[in-house]
This record gives structure tokens, sequence and C-alpha cells, in this order.
């Protein structure tokens, strides 16, 4: 005991992960739709078990957190004031495959095992509860659930169904009156383990077995905007009360992938600036930092700067509630009938989709809709592309995939072969049919944050992806379109620079401006 608390008495300072860890929801940056779900799912009179999705750094444990606490406030809540917040990680929880331990489920200590101690030495088996037990009354939260052993996932899956751990030993005798009392009752009756599960992955959904997917409602957490890694910059050199030259949260913005990041960006720079005595970050500590640990510049991408004939502001999306603003760009040379050519560059040009049995190989769906993009030209606009040499490319590196591209395709050759600028300040997204259709595409409430981010100031979906937000855009017109008519008509380049004449006759009822909404 006296070493023990001569080790106690030992304490280092908080590491700055630490003190600006969230403490109320105010705190958790970023994520007000994943922590609206995720309230509604854990504060009510019947909460539920959740699998929470997203990249590292943006408050998924965090959030569970607070959300607890919040739920032990609640009169609706069967959370009690004292139910406990449990913590694994499923990387490091693995057990034993002869049954010796198991710090998820629990596990037997029977009496041939060392140290089973009077108990063992009169041949007794002892119960050791595990996790689930523990977080009895309360959540357990599991860090990187997909990484669970899939023996652990079907005893959890149990578990979740029973709310009690039935442990079982080749020593147990129910007729033993040697047994204790308690013991007999676990064997007979199980260990209690009415918890809510709260598991958290980096992993997409599809990695997730559905077993488990289909008891948990999914919440997902999307990353973070630049402005937002700022903020969370900003609050770090608060809590620590040291200054900062302007433009040193600049550069956290532009090199901090998520909060993580941020902080310890924040925390390295502090003990230069500390080591040299001194209780300002300067601009030179922060780009040593960047320089030092190799960090690579976010992309941003902003809208153009001026009408362009054959470039078009595309839309796509590469995350959970994470969209982008892609450049599409074509170019249309007339060449001899019939002997033109269409390429396409900066596409996935093959795909593979499988469910765990087989796996399939096709053409990507981006390339096929460069096939409707050519049927649409000579049956909808009678042009014929082989009358042409076009090339329509997207630049920037990322391979594209997915039909949503269409609609930009499309406009962008269009505009190549009738020479007529596109309108620099306007995005769209859409799947366009080779009738000249625009169809529905995934994503849009987060393109539409994307665009509005990027600049544009109006927006094309399809008419079947409207919804009742996009009435709450500030700043941006969010249009509603049918085919490729109506869209071609709304993106030329008009000569007033102002966002309050959208040229929107053809389909007025589905223009409006508003406030943005939080995708």
């Amino acid at each position: 005991m006296d070493k023990l608390r001569e080790m106690r008495a030992i304490c280092l300072t908080k590491p700055l992960t630490e003190l600006t860890r969230p403490k109320c929801f105010e705190d958790v940056i970023g994520q007000q739709d994943a922590l609206l779900a995720l309230r509604a799912a854990l504060c009510g009179p019947n909460p539920q078990h959740v699998i929470l999705y997203g990249p590292p750094g943006v408050g998924k444990t965090a959030a569970a957190r607070v959300v607890l606490e919040e739920a032990k406030k609640s009169n609706l809540s069967p959370f009690r004031p004292d139910a406990v917040f449990v913590e694994i990680d499923a990387n490091t929880a693995r057990f034993d495959d002869r049954g010796i331990a198991d710090p998820l489920i629990g596990s037997v200590h029977d009496p041939i095992y060392q140290g089973a101690g009077p108990l063992g030495i009169a041949g007794i088996p002892q119960p050791k509860p595990g996790a689930v037990t523990r977080a009895h009354g309360g959540v357990l939260f599991i860090d990187e659930i997909g990484e669970l052993h899939s023996i652990q996932m079907n005893k959890l899956l149990k578990v979740l169904e029973d709310r009690k751990v039935f442990l079982e030993s080749a020593y147990y005798s129910p007729d033993d009156a040697n047994i204790p009392q308690h013991i007999h009752d676990i064997f007979r009756n199980g260990l209690p383990a009415d918890f809510r599960l709260v598991g958290a992955t980096t992993r997409p959904s599809r990695d997730i077995p559905p077993a488990i997917r289909s008891r948990c409602l999914e919440v997902y957490f999307r990353a973070l905007a630049p402005d937002e890694v700022g903020v969370i910059a900003s609050r770090a050199l608060g809590r620590v009360n040291v200054d900062a030259e302007d433009g040193v949260i600049d550069i956290v913005r532009k090199y901090a992938q998520n909060g993580r990041d941020a902080v310890n960006m924040v925390q390295l720079a502090m003990g230069v600036a500390v080591t040299e005595g001194r209780k300002t970050v300067l601009r030179r500590d922060m780009e040593w930092v960047v320089e030092s640990g190799q960090y690579s510049p976010r992309p941003e991408k902003r809208v153009g700067d001026v009408p362009q004939v054959g470039v078009v502001n595309g839309l796509a999306v590469w995350g959970p509630g994470m969209g982008s603003v892609i450049e599409v760009e074509a170019t249309a040379i007339r060449a001899q009938p019939g002997r033109g050519s269409f390429m396409v560059t900066g596409v996935v040009e093959e795909e593979e989709q499988g469910d765990g049995g087989r796996v399939l190989r096709r053409r990507s769906m981006a390339r096929s809709s460069v096939d409707n993009v050519c049927t649409v030209l000579r049956v909808r606009l009678q042009i014929e592309a082989s009358d042409f040499h076009v090339h329509v490319n997207f630049p920037g590196g990322a391979p594209v995939d997915g039909p949503s591209a269409g609609l930009a395709m499309a406009v962008a050759v269009l505009s190549a072969i009738r020479d007529i600028p596109i309108d620099n300040r306007l995005a769209m997204t859409g799947e366009i049919s080779v009738h000249g259709r625009v169809k529905p595409v995934g994503g849009v409430v987060a393109k539409v944050a994307a665009a509005v981010s990027a600049g544009a100031v109006r927006v094309l979906i399809p008419r079947e992806n409207w919804q009742d937000r996009f009435t709450q855009v500030e700043g941006c017109k969010v249009i509603a379109v049918d085919d490729i008519d109506e869209a071609f008509e709304l993106v030329r380049a008009q000569p007033d620079a102002s966002a309050e004449q959208p040229g929107i006759a053809v389909v007025p009822q589905e223009v409006v401006a508003a406030k943005s909404a939080s995708p």
C-alpha cells in the first residue's frame, strides 16, 4: 500500500486532448445532426442500441458520453442517475478460445486453473463478469466494434436479445451443496446485462455484420469542415490561456483533418513557444509543426471566377454527410461526319460489387453515363456526337464514379458543341437517362451544402430529390429540374451577377431562398 500511495502521488499534468474533451453538447463541434439522432435514440423512454459511423477524431466517443449524461437528467429516460458508461476497445478485448477469459462477455474461472483459491480447491467454478454485466443499467460503448471477433459478435447478439449472460462450466453441478447459493443463481438465471449498446467504427457500414446492424440504429458522423476545425483549435488555445498570432488558426484550418489533429498541432506549437519563454504561438511555430508532422493541406474547391465554355461545377459525395464540388470540363471540335470520337478521362473504368458470396465486375456507372449522354444528344437534341471530337475530363486526380455526374457531363458537352458559356456560380447533380430525364441521386443535402461552401448561388437537382429543407438554404437557390432542356435553359451565364434572377420560368414553384440547413 505504501508503494501504491507513492506511485499515486506522482501525477503529470493533463494532456491538452483531455482538457479539450467535450463536456456538454455545445462542446461537440459540427455534429448537430448526429447529436440530434443520438439524443432521439438514447434520451427517450425507450432507448435503442446505436452504431456510430465516422472518421476518427470527430467526437463519436465524446458525443456518446454527453448524451448519456443528458439522458440521466430526463424524467422520461429509464437510465438512473447512477447509470454507468463502460468503454472497451474491440481491438484489445480479445477472448481466449479455451474459455479462460473473455473481457466482453465474461467467463468462468474453473478449479483447474492456477490461482483458483479456496473455492477452486473445493472444486467450485467461479463466474467472472464481463463488460456487458458491468454496463448493466447503463451504456456499453465498444470502440471499433467492427474489429470484434466473430465469436464475440455472436455472443454479444445473444446478450442483446436475452438481456442477460449465461455462463457454462463442466465443473458446475446443480446438486453440489458446497457451491454457494449466489453461484447457483448465476448459473441458473444468468448474470444481468440490460444495457444499451453504442458501437463506434471508422469502417463503412457494409463492413459491419448485418445481424448487428439490424438490431441497432445507425448514426453517421461527418468529417469536420475547416471552420469547425478552427473553432476546436481556438478553444484549445483558450483552455491553456495561450495567445496566438494572426494567421495561426488559418494554418490549422488548412492542414488539420479532424479535431484531434487540431489539438495535437496546437499542443506541439504551444510547446515550441513555451520552451522559448513565450506565451504567444507564432505563425512560424505552426508552420514548423506542419513541416515536422508532414501534414498535407485540405483540398478546398471554389467555383470559378468567370463563366467558361464547356466548364461545369458538378457535385459528388465522398463520405457520410460530406459533399464536394468537382469540375467537369469538355471540349468539342467538329470532325468529318461520322468520324468523330468521344473520350472521357478522370473516371473509374470498372467497378466490383460483392456480398461476400460472389463478386460481380461491371463497367463503372460513370462510364455508362457517357453512353447515356451520347444518346441524349442524338435523340433528344438532334446532335450527332460522332460528328465531333469530344473530350470530357474530371481534373483533380480523384477518380469519379457513380451516375450523378451525368447531368454535368451532358451540360458541359452541349456547352462545348454550341459554344455557350456556363454560369460559373451554378452547380448541379443528377443522373441523365437515355430520354433526357434527370433522375434522382444520393447525398443531395450534402451536395447542396458543399455547393454553398464553394460559393455557388444556384444549384440544380433532380425534382424527385426535392426536400422542404431546401427552403432554408442561405445565399443559394435550389432549383428542381425534370430534364436536360430545363437544365440547359438555366445554366447559361447571366450578365447580372445577382443571385436574385436565376431564370427559372420553367419551374418557378421549386425555386426558393432562405437559410442554410446543416446536412
